[in-house]
């Protein structure tokens, strides 16, 4: 009879007896290899669920050939967005049997490309899910495949970049375009836009998104409206006081992420305006400060910890591959989410001097 109560750890020989299979038979079943009977399966997952047993990642790496801990690399100031990438990236590693490691870095760095070789070397990587801006340098993505480091990235585009590089593509421009149309639609024709940090892509392609709406609706871009900046709560407040205090303000701003909406909503506030109704303002990602906010913020719902998932399981699914099969790359697209941040505009009151 199998002991598998809380005397001792369950092992995966304790797996193996009470499924009544071999050792390698639930070695197979957690690396979820497809070489298993679909009734044994079942039995071996029954056996690990009856059991509560957690494979050991760091040890599955020392005693075999193979690796079977991925690492995380990023660099974003975004606390909400790095939360969701790493919940996105654990998920698969949890479904799949993989460890994870989480490497904080820092994109500017000369250094890179031997920092992150060094890591997958040091702590014997299986590859790397890399988040912008690392995973949108093509340079360093090049660097690592020729030291033979497998890599996912998750990348701002607004179609398949088809490079031979795997990686899972956002089109933010799409759903930027959609923002910037919804607040047209709504008798905005002065958008004010902040722009996110510049070495991020995102930042780029939702400002080409605004821009093409403009285009399209015939609104002549005005450049003072545009302002530099990063994904940071404080520069959203800040370019919101310079676009308030124009001579003709915007009726609306577009914030190119939430934490740069909920600043120029707090400006608006510090200014005593009524949001909607003086001035309309919109987001981008639907992080917890768009929901969070009063009003709520109109925003696009970008799918953080589905991306992250998925780059995951793409790494994972290409090292059970031949290194020459290709891993089909995937697209998604952020969806509008209207809220009560943005509102029809509001007829500006006739001044002294008309009638």
């Amino acid at each position: 009879m199998v002991e598998h109560g809380n005397q001792r750890k369950p092992t995966i020989r304790t797996v193996a007896e009470l499924a009544g299979v071999s050792l390698k038979t639930v070695s197979r079943v957690i690396n979820n290899e497809p070489s298993v009977l679909p009734a044994t399966r079942a039995r071996v997952l029954q056996a690990i669920a009856e059991l509560d047993y957690e494979p050991d990642p760091s040890a599955r790496n020392l005693r075999s050939s193979s690796a079977y801990v991925i690492g995380l690399v990023y660099d974003n100031p975004n606390p909400y967005h790095i939360i969701a990438v790493q919940n996105g990236v654990l998920a698969a590693c949890r479904e799949t049997g993989f460890g994870l490691q989480i490497h904080p870095c820092d994109a500017t760095s000369p250094l890179l490309a031997e920092e992150l070789a060094e890591l997958a070397q040091r702590s014997r990587l299986a590859g790397l899910v890399l988040t912008a801006p690392m995973s949108e340098r093509l340079d360093l993505i090049e660097v690592l495949a020729a030291r033979g480091i497998r890599v996912a990235r998750i990348i701002a585009a607004a179609e398949d970049p088809q490079d031979g590089h795997p990686c899972v593509y956002v089109d933010d421009r799409d759903a930027a375009y959609e923002i910037t149309e919804h607040l047209i639609q709504l008798g905005h024709q002065r958008i004010g836009f902040l722009w996110g940090g510049e070495e991020h892509r995102s930042s780029s392609e939702r400002y080409l998104g605004y821009e093409q709406a403009l285009k399209d609706y015939g609104i002549t871009l005005d450049k003072h409206l545009v302002i530099p900046g990063d994904y940071t709560f404080d520069d959203g407040f800040r370019g919101a006081r310079r676009l308030l205090a124009l001579r003709d303000p915007p009726t609306a701003i577009f914030g190119s992420n939430d934490e740069v909406a909920a600043g120029v909503l707090a400006a608006a506030k510090s200014a005593g305006m009524n949001v909607p109704y003086d001035l309309s303002i919109a987001g981008f990602e639907d992080s917890p400060f768009s929901r969070q906010s009063w009003p709520a913020l109109t925003t696009a719902k970008q799918a953080t910890e589905d991306i992250a998932r998925h780059a995951a399981r793409m790494l994972i699914a290409g090292l059970r591959q031949d290194a020459n099969t290709p891993v089909r790359n995937q697209g998604f697209v952020p969806q509008l989410v209207v809220r009560g941040s943005t509102a029809p505009v509001r007829p500006r009151a006739p001044s002294q001097g008309e009638a």
